[in-house]
């Protein structure tokens, strides 16, 4: 199957408020309204609840933004989630996520140019895909990195973005088309 599994809502299906959030964000990336909006959307009142959550981790959260994005960014490689990968390198531009930086996310946190802070973020986003868990190492490089707050929240983007990648690839979300 190629196309959504649940088609993107209207105005119908997602009513007014969030149509129209869907309609302002379009405009913002440049895009017609984001898919991943209008399909979420037709969830009503879980959808504010998963903008709420998601709003607290990016951009509301206390990492840097570049690390969220670098974060986000290596998730989304991992699980092969194109629809992630394509509107977070678009924000990771923003947040100072460079060309070399995108190279390297891709290769992984063992390449040459990392900072042992990011190496270690990149190695505890790589364990928590592949083994739901952070090793002991891991674990001890992190917290030499990162307080509580910065740790915990780390965790939790991983584990959102992790699910949101595995929802959109199940819903087979289609690329939003430039406008």
């Amino acid at each position: 199957m190629t196309g959504p599994r649940i088609t993107p809502g209207g105005l119908r299906e997602n009513g007014p408020l969030i149509w129209g959030f869907a309609q302002i964000a379009g405009r913002v990336t440049g895009t017609t309204p984001p898919n991943v909006f209008s399909t979420l959307g037709r969830g009503r009142g879980l959808f504010w609840g998963w903008l709420h959550f998601s709003g607290k981790l990016m951009p509301g959260g206390k990492l840097p933004r570049r690390l969220t994005e670098l974060a986000i960014i290596r998730v989304a490689h991992l699980r092969g989630c194109q629809y992630e990968l394509d509107h977070h390198v678009r924000l990771g531009r923003r947040a100072g996520v460079t060309a070399e930086d995108l190279e390297r996310v891709y290769a992984g946190p063992d390449t040459d140019g990392w900072t042992p802070a990011e190496q270690a973020l990149l190695r505890a986003v790589d364990e928590l895909v592949h083994e739901k868990d952070i090793s002991d190492p891991t674990w001890t490089a992190l917290r030499s990195a990162y307080d509580d707050r910065r740790v915990l929240e780390l965790v939790m983007l991983v584990g959102h973005y992790d699910a949101l990648a595995t929802t959109l690839l199940t819903l087979r979300v289609q690329p939003d088309r430039r406008r």
